[in-house]
């Protein structure tokens, strides 16, 4: 699976997730309690794999996030079907 990232500091990056499920914040455990990139969209191949997780910076808005995942496509590039995270 691999995790694509929306705004903040790593905006339009890319890593390998080598999780079955992928946590609901990005990275998982800051210990810092600094604020962490938050499951946006999953993107499910017809067999129901998970084929990408977007993560969005806290600071942005859900239309904003909508707007630059259609712009970037990750639905057609990874040949998947968009849904929400669960909840």
């Amino acid at each position: 699976m691999r995790a694509l990232f929306v705004g903040g500091l790593v905006d339009n990056s890319e890593l390998d997730l080598n999780e079955s499920v992928p946590p609901r914040h990005y990275p998982p455990n800051t210990g810092a309690g600094q604020s962490r990139y938050r499951l946006f969209q999953l993107g499910r191949h017809h067999d129901d794999s998970i084929a990408y997780a977007v993560y969005a910076a806290p600071e942005m808005g859900e239309a904003e996030v909508e707007r630059i995942i259609g712009e970037r496509d990750y639905p057609r590039r990874f040949e998947a079907t968009p849904t929400p995270p669960p909840s």
